[in-house]
């Protein structure tokens, strides 16, 4: 195996059970499930840690501390066994019925995990309803086999499962997309053509259908994806139904589409079928719904025969961002609160919910019926069982930072997670136990050096864990440090305990030299990066200083700063120099007025106007290339970066040319004209060196040495390769 490299395996053949037995065996690769017309078949399962993890857990409870949490909804006609809804996520594993086997592991996996009800991706229910073209659907009679092995899947952990129907309206990203009215979406080059009135009819029957076949799937129920900004939310606001017939006008005929879609599919599926209805409480968006409007759709929705309201927030299109990591825990659980009693469905609670003392307080205090979490499940399927077990502190959480999950499907790849590599690659990544168990030295407990040693470690090998800092974490304590990413601490939380659980050896405060590696039979360099340096006049003047000398708090940056190098240490850095203080992310008061979020939830979009608080400092943000700084953030989190920077006044500047540092600030040429910003300190954010000082004396010395994280590939700090590939490698040896 090359050094750095990540290596894919090949699923075992392993232990047929019965499907719950698999919870029972460490072991089971498969579990055995039957499924109408087919006789019993094998869907892959691919993790040993659902029992194995589990009895790594300590201390075990016998009682929840999250009472509220897990004491089971009555619906009626059905049971939920605790109110723990695993929300929808599109994982791009929806789209081909060859991957079903592989969708079917990701959720029994969350359902052996504890999770009472789970939501898949949208599928649309017909072909002009499509997100992409061949994406996700179910409108013909030969779709419904391939989700019998999801449904099956999951009813063999006890748990439950509906199908998110999405039709995608004017976000369809093809050119058959069709909408109330002919009006584009800012985030889309498509215009939708304006459905006609038997065109309407036609898609309330197509709900109808794929709902019925749904049924036939197996499923226990559907969600009706009524926010978002998708077909049906289109229809309920002023701002995309320009119509004056039936379906359009009024606050009345405009929610009617909703309302019929409900109603059909209730006379499709019977009264003993879940019906979530998914209701746009905040559009976020000019011309959205006002609440008396909200109101009254989510009471003829249940009138309809919706069986539960779940909380829809923002559209895409929205200047508000939902779910990145720098909006507060739990920010907009006071809109759910606000609708619960003017219904009598429970309502589930939404966003930005991932923990559970957090889960465990919204349904204590009667704000909602359920909690969704749909990211903090990518990043630890057992999530419910460590609550559950009183376990909290051992959770993988999630830090919303959208690298892996959202990222990936708009670049048309399938989902995974930052934290968590195998989120979707269930049946490729196991952890199975070593055979012949080794001692390895990993030396840095950066991201990549910590998953490679846990990973190991649980498997079997005799793992020891050298980093010369006193901590654990390398470069995540610098990110944890910066306003609006403060769930960094949870990450290094869960790896403490990692390596306690796994007993990992660990030795900090250790450089190690060749020599002291000579009785390892593996060497893992994760030894992380060096900044890289600048090379102009005056570089070595005093105000010159390096993000790291920043962050690490070793020195105080004055009233006005200049930063060279705008990409994500650039942006970060900037973000912690404007910054004063507790940031807003952690007090939703205080972020809603920053973001122009109508606390009350009244008016129209419930949008108000922004009132971010004053920057601390004068802050400069500079690149050398040509163009819009920051052009090469994350495709679903850069905005808000760009737009934090922007509502604090930092001035960013594109084809930078650096002249040089002198007692009154740095010198550059912009367009040919030169300018002097007269700047207290001048901070480094230039990129990063491998750092690989052991790689030539090991090599030499002739053992088998892997190179990975920063120390493989230094490209601005990049934590998701590098915990994944930490983890590959651990999973090969």
């Amino acid at each position: 195996m090359s050094p750095g490299s990540a290596t894919t395996l090949a699923r075992p053949a392993g232990l047929c059970l019965p499907g719950p037995a698999l919870a029972r065996a460490p072991l089971a690769r498969e579990t055995c499930v039957t499924l109408p017309g087919a006789g019993i078949v094998t869907v892959p399962y691919a993790s040993v840690s659902i029992a194995r993890q589990a009895r790594m857990l300590p201390n075990a409870q016998s009682e929840s501390p999250y009472p509220h949490l897990f004491a089971p909804l009555d619906l009626g006609f059905t049971r939920i066994r605790n109110r723990i809804l695993m929300g929808s996520m599109h994982t791009g594993l929806e789209d081909r019925a060859r991957d079903f086997p592989r969708l079917a592991a990701y959720f029994a996996e969350r359902a052996a995990g504890g999770v009472g009800l789970i939501v898949t991706g949208g599928f649309s229910p017909n072909l002009v309803g499509w997100l992409k073209p061949f994406g996700g659907k179910l409108s013909w009679p030969w779709e419904v086999r391939p989700h019998k092995f999801v449904t099956a899947a999951v009813h063999a952990h006890e748990a439950k499962i509906c199908l998110q129907l999405l039709h995608a309206g004017r976000y369809a990203y093809h050119p058959l997309s069709v909408a109330p009215s002919k009006l584009k979406a800012p985030i889309n080059p498509f215009t939708p053509r304006a459905l006609g009135a038997r065109a309407v009819a036609s898609q309330i029957s197509a709900y109808a259908a794929a709902a019925k076949r749904a049924r036939d799937a197996g499923y226990d129920g559907v969600e009706v994806m009524g926010s978002e900004g998708y077909l049906i939310n289109e229809f309920t606001a002023p701002r995309t139904n320009r119509r004056n017939d039936a379906w359009g006008g009024s606050a009345e005929k405009r929610m009617r589409f909703a309302v019929e879609i409900v109603r059909r599919i209730r006379e499709a599926c019977g009264p003993d079928f879940i019906i979530i209805y998914r209701l746009s409480l905040l559009d976020l968006v000019e011309d959205g719904n006002a609440w008396d409007e909200i109101v009254a759709q989510a009471r003829a929705v249940e009138a309809a025969g919706a069986t539960i309201i779940n909380s829809g927030i923002g559209w895409h299109e929205a200047r508000v961002p939902t779910i990145v990591t720098s909006v507060p825990r739990a920010a907009f659980v006071e809109v759910t609160a606000k609708l619960k009693p003017h219904v009598s469905v429970p309502v589930i609670a939404t966003n930005r919910i991932n923990m559970p003392d957090v889960a465990e307080s919204i349904l204590a205090a009667g704000k909602a019926d359920m909690v969704s979490l749909a990211r903090p499940l990518l990043a630890d399927p057992q999530w419910a069982e460590k609550s559950r077990l009183g376990q909290a502190h051992r959770i993988n959480t999630c830090i919303a930072c959208n690298q892996a999950c959202l990222d990936h499907v708009f670049e048309n790849k399938n989902a995974s997670c930052l934290v968590n590599p195998r989120a979707c690659a269930e049946t490729e990544l196991i952890y199975k136990p070593s055979l012949q168990p080794k001692r390895i030295a990993v030396v840095g407990a950066g991201p990549a050096g910590l998953a490679c040693a846990t990973v190991a470690a649980e498997r079997g090998h005799r793992v020891t864990l050298f980093d010369a800092a006193e901590e654990i974490g390398g470069q995540f304590n610098f990110a944890k440090r910066i306003p609006g990413k403060e769930e960094f601490h949870e990450t290094l939380r869960y790896f403490r305990h990692r390596i306690e659980d796994t007993r990992v050896e660990l030795k900090l405060g250790r450089t190690v030299t060749p020599t002291d590696l000579a009785d390892f039979d593996e060497i893992v360099l994760a030894t992380g990066i060096t900044p890289r340096q600048v090379d102009f006049a005056g570089a070595d003047h005093p105000k010159v200083i390096g993000y790291c000398d920043v962050l690490s708090g070793r020195v105080t940056v004055g009233a006005r700063a200049a930063l060279i190098g705008a990409g994500g240490i650039g942006f970060d850095v900037a973000e912690f120099l404007v910054q004063e203080g507790p940031s807003p992310s952690l007090d939703p008061q205080r972020w809603m007025a920053e973001w122009g979020v109508d606390t009350r939830f009244e008016s129209r979009g419930s949008l108000a106007r922004p009132q971010p608080e004053p920057p601390a400092r004068e802050v400069w943000l500079l690149q050398r290339s040509a163009g819009k700084p920051g052009a090469r953030l994350g495709k679903t989190s850069g905005w808000v970066h760009r737009a934090t920077l922007k509502a604090k006044q930092v001035k960013m500047l594109g084809g930078v040319e650096y002249l040089g540092v002198d007692d009154a600030g740095l010198h550059i040429r912009v367009d040919g004209a030169d300018q002097l910003l007269p700047v207290d300190h001048v901070v480094v954010c230039a990129g990063q060196e491998p750092r690989r000082d052991l790689l030539e004396g090991l090599l030499a010395s002739g053992k088998p040495v892997h190179v990975i994280g920063g120390a493989d590939v230094a490209a601005e700090l990049d934590a998701k390769r590098a915990i994944a590939q930490g983890s590959r490698l651990a999973a090969a040896f």
